[in-house]
């Protein structure tokens, strides 16, 4: 049985053995998260990431994490939100659960995510909450891993715990 926790704060600061990048198709770096992970791991991030883009909206592609090793980078593509009946939801759910199942694949055990299709993508914050606690609970209830979802602000936080306290 796995472990499920909250982090607010810098997804960087999180201890795992994979950092989860909410990326966008192209892999080559953007705003929020995948800004912030581009910058910390270094340009050789991005060279790394070119042969593996196109990224289709769900899936996964891994990287080594350059200056944030010993980590490994996954990322992934969330949907864009628009209104929720274009099967954002079942998309969303993938992103997590391709994660994850990458993550067994590597013999890893711990795995930090940041709340994927949050930001620009306007995914609502606590509609993607659920998601992500009930899809990373469904999995943890079959393996044993550490999995840390990370809030940047107060008001992910706070949908999150929510989240977290339903049963």
């Amino acid at each position: 049985m796995g472990t499920i926790d909250l982090y607010q704060g810098d997804i960087l600061d999180v201890e795992c053995d994979v950092i989860v990048n909410a990326a966008n198709s192209s892999l080559m770096g953007g705003g929020g998260v995948d800004g912030a992970i581009h910058r910390a791991a270094g340009p050789e991030l991005k060279e790394a990431c070119k042969p593996l883009a196109p990224c289709p909206t769900g899936e996964v592609r891994v990287t080594e994490g350059f200056d944030i090793a010993p980590r490994l980078v996954f990322h992934t593509v969330g949907p864009v939100w628009r209104g929720g009946d274009q099967g954002e939801a079942e998309l969303l759910k993938a992103c997590y659960r391709h994660c994850l199942e990458e993550l067994i694949k590597r013999d890893l055990t711990s795995i930090a995510f940041p709340a994927i299709s949050t930001g620009v993508y306007g995914y609502p914050a606590n509609e993607a909450a659920g998601i992500a606690v009930n899809t990373c609970r469904d999995f943890a209830k079959e393996h044993a891993v550490k999995i840390t979802l990370t809030a940047f602000d107060q008001k992910m936080a706070t949908a999150l715990e929510g989240a977290l306290d339903q049963p």
